[in-house]
C-alpha cells in the first residue's frame, strides 16, 4: 500500500485510451459507443493530468461517432481534464470526427485525416433477377418503406431523397468540425467535400495541430517522469463458434475494405 509523503508531489499521469477500427452499430463488435465507454469512463475516472486518444479508424456510423465524441467531451468537461488525440494510420470520416471532440490533434507525417463527408453505398441486381426469371414481389403500407431496395429499380425520388438525407447528415458533420476547430480552419473550399490530408498538409488545413507522436509530446507538456496508463478493449481468447464466427469473418472484410479506400491494408 502506498503511503501519502507530505510536500512530495506526484508524478503525472495520462490515461491513454485506444480507439481503433471502423465504427459500427454496438451489435457487430467493431468500434462503437458500446465498446468505448467503459473504457473512457475509466480513464477519466482515474483523475490524470491529461487523457490521450490513440486514434486509428477510417470511419464508419456517423451516430456512433457522435455518440463517443460527445461522451469524451461530456467527461473532459466534468473532470476539468484536457484530452489530446494522437492519429496513427488514418483518422477519416467519423474518425476524424472522435479526434475532433480532443483539445489538440497530433499526427505522424504520414497520417492521412479528413473526408469530412458522407456515403451511401450498395448495389443493383434487378436486371439480373430478370434475367434470371425471378420476380421481386414487394408489398408496403407507407409509399417510402421500399426506398432504394437493390433489387427494384433505382427512381428519381429515391435518389433524390436519399441526397436530402445524407446532405443533412453533411451538415452536422461540418458543424461538428466548425464547433471544435474553429478559427484553426483555413479557408478552403475543399475542406468539407471528402477530401483527405497526408501528415503536414493537413496540419496546414487546420485538421491537426502539430506534427507528434504520443510519449515524446506528453513527456514535452508534462515531464520526463510522466506516467502513462493504458485502457483498451481486449479481444476474446478464442473466437465464438457458430454464425458468429462468419459474422467476424464478414465484419473483419468490411473493415479491411474501408482501409483499403485510404491506401491501407
Amino acid at each position: 500500500m502506498k503511503r501519502w509523503i507530505p510536500f512530495v508531489k506526484s508524478r503525472p499521469r495520462v490515461s491513454v485510451v485506444r480507439l481503433q477500427g471502423a465504427i459500427s452499430v454496438p451489435a457487430r463488435g467493431n468500434l462503437s459507443d458500446r465498446t468505448a465507454a467503459a473504457l473512457l469512463e475509466k480513464a477519466f475516472r482515474s483523475k490524470p493530468d491529461a487523457v490521450a486518444l490513440e486514434i486509428n479508424s477510417p470511419g464508419g456510423s456517423p451516430v456512433q461517432s457522435s455518440l463517443i465524441g460527445a461522451r469524451i467531451r461530456r467527461l473532459s468537461e466534468q473532470h476539468n481534464i484536457p484530452v489530446y488525440a494522437f492519429v496513427e494510420d488514418v483518422a477519416a470520416s467519423g474518425g476524424y470526427w472522435i479526434a475532433s471532440a480532443a483539445d489538440e490533434i497530433w499526427a505522424d507525417a504520414s497520417s492521412i485525416l479528413g473526408s469530412i463527408g458522407v456515403i451511401s453505398s450498395g448495389f443493383g441486381a434487378h436486371v439480373f433477377l430478370q434475367r434470371q426469371g425471378i420476380e421481386r414481389r414487394v408489398h408496403t403500407a407507407g409509399k417510402s418503406k421500399s426506398m432504394m431496395d437493390p433489387f427494384r429499380p433505382e427512381t428519381e425520388e429515391d435518389v433524390a431523397r436519399l441526397n436530402r438525407l445524407l446532405g443533412q447528415l453533411h451538415d452536422t458533420f461540418i458543424n461538428q468540425i466548425r464547433a471544435r476547430r474553429g478559427e484553426k480552419l483555413a479557408s478552403n473550399p475543399d475542406l468539407f467535400t471528402g477530401e483527405i490530408w497526408v501528415g503536414q498538409a493537413a496540419v496546414d488545413q487546420g485538421l491537426a495541430d502539430g506534427i507528434g507522436h504520443l510519449v515524446p509530446v506528453m513527456k514535452q507538456r508534462f515531464g520526463d517522469k510522466v506516467r502513462f496508463k493504458r485502457y483498451e478493449a481486449k479481444r476474446p481468447f478464442l473466437p465464438r463458434l457458430g454464425t458468429q464466427i462468419a459474422q467476424g469473418a464478414l465484419s473483419e472484410i468490411e473493415e479491411r475494405a474501408d482501409y483499403a479506400r485510404f491506401g491501407l491494408s
